[in-house]
């Protein structure tokens, strides 16, 4: 260390060694900071001074260690750091996305830590958080998710190493939209250049990201919860048509979006439109809605919204 470094600096560094390593010794401190035994004894004088608490206890496993009654100092994190923390929050718990809550609140402050972009990104991911956690869903690794963040609050395109469902690996050149996360998945809305539209991947099947010289300009008004949705009722195996006996304004406070769209067919009746490629979880899904409709198009969800029918009949029959 340096001989121009000032007393009270080399206080807060020990300080820094006495909250990482409790139960240090002086001769430890002493080496860290390259200065004397008593020199060392010294600076933790000058905390005990500042009424910070330092204990020591004697023998040969004693040392010094912070006592209880420290108000620590403004916790400092790395874009990285900050993301994996809110992450992990999402992921924990519900309420996270509400700002009067204990967690929301303190999530937040971590969010006002970041680069105004990349701060930007976490709030847009925080309010595009689905309600209730899974905790069977897959997580995505962090700093997958920390790099696709970063390459979107930068407007540069990106280099995906993606593993499909069929486990069949390869390479995506994609501009990275938002980050999103809805029904305990955490998908990268974009645009694909190597497909030549808009997808949805799932990060968890990223298995690398090459951030590229290229930019990208986002669309205008670019809702990223509302496009999700919308994309993840496209484009699946299995077309569904089904009429509903409401208005369409009605039928969209019961059908979420990513069942399909819905369209009016008169003042009383619409028409959702739609594909899968789950028919039995779609089928379950049409069980929530809370007024009469029927099922027009798609043969394979048809006849298992039948098979699911008469589990149903049958399990409510008298034992």
């Amino acid at each position: 260390m340096t001989t121009d470094v000032s007393p009270t600096a080399r206080a807060l560094m020990a300080l820094e060694l006495l909250q990482g390593t409790p139960g240090i010794t002086a001769e430890r401190i002493a080496e860290k900071l390259g200065v004397s035994e008593r020199a060392a004894r010294r600076y933790v004088g000058i905390l005990r001074e500042a009424g910070i608490p330092i204990e020591s206890v004697r023998g040969p496993y004693g040392g010094y260690r912070v006592g209880r009654g420290l108000r620590l100092p403004p916790l400092v994190f790395s874009a990285a750091e900050a993301l994996g923390l809110v992450m992990a929050v999402l992921d924990g718990h519900h309420d996270a996305g509400d700002p009067t809550s204990p967690v929301g609140g303190a999530l937040g402050k971590i969010v006002r830590a970041l680069p105004e972009q990349v701060a930007a990104q976490a709030e847009a991911v925080r309010r595009a958080t689905a309600p209730v956690p899974d905790r069977g869903a897959a997580r995505p690794d962090p700093q997958t998710t920390t790099t696709l963040v970063g390459a979107g609050a930068d407007r540069r395109r990106v280099r995906l190493r993606y593993r499909s469902e069929a486990g069949v690996e390869r390479d995506l050149d994609v501009d990275p939209w938002a980050v999103v996360v809805r029904h305990s998945r955490w998908y990268l809305l974009c645009w694909s250049h190597t497909s030549d539209g808009r997808r949805a991947y799932r990060i968890d099947r990223v298995r690398g990201v090459e951030v590229l010289d290229d930019g990208f300009v986002p669309p205008a008004d670019l809702d990223p919860v509302a496009t999700l949705e919308e994309h993840l009722a496209v484009g699946w195996d299995y077309a569904v048509e089904v009429i509903i006996d409401a208005p369409a304004a009605d039928a969209a406070r019961h059908v979420p979006p990513n069942l399909g769209r819905l369209e009016p067919v008169d003042a009383g009746t619409c028409r959702l439109v739609g594909t899968t490629s789950n028919p039995w979880w779609y089928a379950q899904q049409l069980t929530a809605v809370p007024v009469a409709f029927r099922i027009v198009g798609g043969p394979e969800i048809r006849h298992t919204a039948q098979v699911l029918g008469r589990r149903l009949l049958a399990a409510a029959e008298p034992a």
